[in-house]
């Protein structure tokens, strides 16, 4: 049955169509947020997958060109893989409602959010997430939402909900929350230094808005929802379960504290070798066998418990830190001498190589998308290579962890880059991980301030990045203990993630996933307060003793910017037929050039006299030549009437045979060849731009010959 719900949302019209499109689908929802059209389908398997143990939700968010009148530039002409924009979406739909499947629930869920329309002002991205949430709400998978998203700007000292696209090109904010009628279930930010408490209060705004979207959500539930079906449950074996924790409790408490990572996994896969020789032996070796998915998952959720336990009971951390004590942290810079800037950063035994390279303007990445953004100058990559965790798999790509991590980092350096005319230069940073042990998103972060620094960017300021954790009490969620710089073991048993990058005037970037139903105010105010004070630790006490600032001048290896301007007029004059002048200039001197559309040149080098050439050929054909002036120039062709010859700058003017001498010419060929250098005259340049020079008016006068006088 077809059924349209209409509300509103930033002053705009929110209508969600139900019931007209994708029947088979387990729910359907078109959103219609102005003219941006979003349709979500969600669908699940009938039965889990055999062996899987972990819930297997996929979200897919699918920019479509046609949306924006566009065809795809690619050779097939259709979309191709998901650009990382559209990777991103994807992540911040998924985050906030994985939290609520439930904890024992294997089945295959997938969610589409395909995009239609769209309209500037009225975010796809927003309507997508809304959409997610409200198709789960109706359908009969079970889901314990509903959620809602709204985007969040600070403009002139105001917070805007779902700014427009005037509002956001002067936005201070870019932040995304997400949360239940309840409790914060995501925060994705990138700030321009923006206060603690000025982005609490840009959250609470958000959080008034996504209380009255919940509430309509759950309308829709109520009127047209589907009963949820009955599903497998994957609880863990409670038998099973108590006969490993009556036994082996008290060790799985002393061998998960282990300050080296390698010491604890050995410890965990010894004591799981003792277990499984454990039911062996009391029950034999087909029944062990067919417990041997439920000994791992005891053994998964006694760990669990037993870490969480200690944090929570005693304060106190597996590797024996205080709740808001730091790994111990070093820095390097300049360790690989061909490069533009690097930058080594340790933090416990998570370590980061950061590389920064400098390049063209016209070198800066450019995109075929739906949104308003066409390009961007500063690049940042993340690899997360498997042998930072001590694993043999082949390298396959960047994954969407590492597409995300790498933009969350991107995020947090953009607003201290310098702007292109400070700092004519495309940026590329990229982040190796050499070691993962938790946090090293924020040690990327880190490291390329560093790297930046080290290869003479002229940065506003240095930038660390941080992650705090948390660890709730299961039945009072008041009492709960929150960790500064949680390690690998602390984020994989614990509920949060809260990652902040930041200068020390304010926040540049926020990440937060959770696992649990929501954040209170009070968490996010003490994680912002955590999160400022390690900060600060950082970047006084670390990184700034071993750069204090960005390095007076680039490495010798980096291309040296000469720019000039010269007449837009020129422009086509520099670059001549088909690419010919600006070509020749390149093939002579060794160097690269960009032109700007306001006659902005810049000619990189990385030799300082080639450069120099460069420049000099570039303003001479960017100059003007006057009437009455003398020039230069080589002679480049002889005609029967004449000899043209090129001027500084590629012009090309004619010396008509009678302006050659002021003694009488036969032919050309008597006194001129091509390749001569000659002095000439510009004697006029008529309204067509063709210039004649003169020769003659250059003669010096000949002597007149002295006569004898007689005596």
């Amino acid at each position: 049955m077809f059924k349209t719900f209409e509300t509103s949302l930033a002053g705009r019209k929110l209508i969600f169509e139900t019931g007209k499109m994708a029947g088979l689908a387990n729910g359907s929802v078109l959103v219609r947020y102005g003219d941006t059209v979003v349709i979500v389908n969600v669908t699940a398997s009938k039965e889990p997958r055999d062996g899987i143990d972990f819930f297997p939700l996929s979200v897919d968010y699918e920019e479509k060109l046609y949306a924006v009148g566009k065809i795809p530039g690619s050779y097939i002409k259709r979309e191709g893989k998901p650009a990382d924009k559209a990777i991103l979406v994807s992540r911040a739909i998924d985050r906030p409602l994985r939290p609520l499947f439930p904890k024992d629930f294997r089945n295959d869920v997938c969610v589409v959010a395909t995009v239609l329309s769209v309209e500037p002002d009225n975010s796809p991205e927003v309507a997508a997430m809304l959409g997610a949430s409200a198709a789960l709400s109706i359908s009969d998978i079970p889901f314990g939402g509903p959620t809602a998203a709204v985007n969040v700007g600070y403009v002139d000292d105001k917070i805007i909900i779902n700014p427009t696209l005037e509002e956001r090109e002067k936005s201070r904010l870019t932040l995304t929350v997400a949360g239940t009628q309840e409790k914060i279930a995501m925060i994705e930010a990138g700030a321009d230094e923006i206060p603690d408490d000025i982005m609490l209060e840009a959250i609470k705004t958000a959080h008034v808005e996504i209380k009255k979207l919940c509430e309509f959500i759950n309308q829709m539930k109520q009127e047209i929802g589907k009963p949820k079906f009955e599903y497998k449950s994957f609880e863990v074996d409670h038998d099973v379960y108590e006969e490993i924790a009556e036994k082996y409790a008290e060790r799985m408490a002393q061998d998960v504290q282990a300050i080296d990572k390698e010491v604890r996994d050995e410890n965990m896969a010894k004591l799981a070798e003792d277990v499984q020789a454990y039911f062996v032996e009391k029950y034999g070796e087909e029944e062990a066998e067919a417990k041997k998915t439920d000994i791992a998952d005891s053994l998964y959720k006694l760990e669990k418990k037993a870490v969480r336990k200690m944090i929570l009971e005693e304060h106190k951390r597996p590797d024996g830190r205080k709740i808001d004590e730091i790994r111990p942290l070093s820095c390097e810079v300049g360790l690989l001498p061909r490069v533009h800037g690097s930058a080594l950063f340790t933090r416990g035994q998570t370590q980061v190589l950061s590389v920064a390279t400098l390049g063209m303007v016209s070198e800066e990445q450019t995109f075929d998308g739906i949104d308003e953004e066409t390009s961007k100058r500063y690049i940042h990559h993340y690899n997360f290579p498997s042998y930072s965790v001590g694993e043999a798999r082949p390298s396959r790509g960047p994954g969407r962890r590492e597409i995300g991590h790498g933009a969350l980092a991107e995020k947090a350096l953009v607003p201290v880059i310098p702007s292109q005319e400070e700092f004519p230069y495309s940026i590329r940073v990229v982040s190796e991980v050499l070691s993962s042990n938790g946090s090293t998103s924020q040690a990327s972060i880190c490291g390329s301030t560093l790297a930046l620094m080290d290869a003479g960017v002229p940065i506003k300021r240095p930038v660390a990045g941080i992650s705090t954790g948390l660890v709730t009490d299961e039945e009072n969620p008041n009492n709960y203990v929150m960790l500064t710089d949680i390690q690998g073991l602390e984020d994989f048993f614990g509920d949060m993630d809260f990652k902040v990058g930041g200068t020390e005037k304010g926040i540049t970037a926020i990440q937060v996933d959770i696992k649990i139903d929501g954040l209170t105010y009070d968490i996010i105010k003490e994680a912002f307060e955590r999160t400022r004070i390690a900060r600060k630790y950082i970047l006084e006490e670390i990184m700034l003793k071993e750069i204090a600032e960005p390095r007076k001048s680039i490495s010798k290896y980096a291309p040296s910017i000469i720019n000039t301007k010269i007449n837009v007029d020129k422009i086509k004059d520099v670059i001549g037929p088909g690419g010919k002048m600006i070509n020749k200039i390149i093939e002579q001197t060794g160097v690269k050039i960009d032109i700007e559309e306001d006659g902005s040149v810049f000619i990189y080098s990385t030799d300082e006299e080639n450069g120099k050439k460069a420049l000099q050929m570039v303003e001479d054909i960017g100059k003007d030549l006057e009437v009455g002036e003398i020039y230069e120039g080589i002679v480049t062709k002889i005609m029967n009437f004449g000899a043209f010859v090129e001027l500084k700058g590629g012009k090309e003017g004619l010396v008509h045979i009678s302006k050659i001498s002021k003694k009488r010419v036969e032919k050309v060929e008597d006194v001129l060849k091509v390749g001569d250098k000659v002095k000439v005259k510009v004697s006029e340049i008529d309204e067509q731009g063709r210039i004649n020079l003169n020769m003659k008016d250059l003669e010096e006068e000949p002597e007149e010959p002295q006569t004898e006088v007689e005596e």
